[in-house]
């Protein structure tokens, strides 16, 4: 089992004509996704030779999924025009689209999520600016290295990119159901909670890991939808201990004022419901570890 993608979802990727969403079409091929086409309204009718995989390239994401049957979409498409292409998904109606592109204007993002909501939400959207969604030996819908992890009872679900292919790497020997890197913008399609819910609710995934960081209230959420929803075990880490207050810190929503969005008040907000809090990464997946030989 996983959550949101699985080996029977079929993926079109928007703007996979351009030089990123080439590359990572390449990649996600490589990693078995059953890719079945492409989205540029400059090229609609073209068919693109992909590592000797011939993929058409369609107009609208509308017609993309009448033609191929598909049902998840991958957003490369750069940020002026991300705004655009997320709306056409949501018209669409795919199940789940997965905005990789980073930089999109924060007015846009919130844009793109109210048309979602009056749509009513019947396309789960990830991101943007996060590495996608990954579940080992079945499907990768995004930018994490298909390569670096197997399948596994673990359900994964991350602010950062980068910490969640560490995350992934340092427990590959037991391996993830899915992974989810939710993106660290101030607004996002997926938050924390949806992943937990999902995770609660897969019989194959037993315990999950969650990676905040930094800036808003994400975790502090997380913490209280835990102790009142989630009973498989979970073990926490937060990046960001030693950030200055009042300054943005990579991703756009790491900011902390005061004691809000603080990486100790997210740190013990967990540990108030009895979730485990790792120092470091490499500390987190070790408590893991143990959680899974216990089970």
């Amino acid at each position: 089992m996983a959550i949101y993608l699985d080996s029977n979802s079929k993926i079109i990727v928007q703007g996979m004509t351009g030089a990123e969403g080439m590359k990572h079409t390449r990649r996600m091929l490589a990693g078995g996704s059953n890719i079945v086409g492409g989205v540029n309204p400059r090229k609609a009718g073209e068919t693109v030779d992909v590592d000797g995989k011939a993929l058409p390239v369609f107009g609208t994401v509308a017609e993309a999924m009448a033609q191929t049957g598909a049902n998840v979409s991958v957003i490369f498409v750069p940020p002026a025009f991300a705004k655009a292409a997320i709306v056409e998904a949501i018209d669409a109606e795919i199940p789940l689209a997965v905005a990789i592109t980073e930089g999109i204007p924060v007015h846009d993002s919130a844009a793109a999520w109210a048309y979602n909501v009056e749509k009513g939400k019947k396309t789960r959207l990830i991101g943007p600016n996060c590495p996608g969604i990954i579940s080992p030996e079945q499907s990768n819908a995004g930018i994490t290295p298909w390569n670096i992890t197997g399948k596994g009872p673990i359900g994964l679900v991350s602010k950062s990119g980068t910490l969640t292919y560490q995350m992934m790497f340092e427990l590959r020997d037991i391996g993830f159901s899915t992974g989810i890197g939710i993106g660290g913008d101030p607004v996002i399609g997926t938050t924390h909670i949806d992943a937990l819910e999902a995770f609660e609710n897969d019989p194959e995934t037993k315990a999950i890991v969650l990676i905040g960081e930094i800036g808003g209230d994400s975790e502090e959420k997380a913490a209280a939808y835990i102790a009142e929803h989630v009973t498989k075990p979970v073990v926490a880490y937060v990046a960001g201990f030693t950030a200055p207050e009042g300054k943005t810190m990579g991703h756009a929503g790491a900011i902390v004022s005061g004691s809000a969005g603080t990486a100790q008040a997210k740190k013990e907000a967990f540990e108030a419901v009895g979730v485990k809090v790792g120092k470091t990464p490499s500390e987190t997946a070790a408590l893991m570890r143990e959680i899974i030989n216990s089970l």
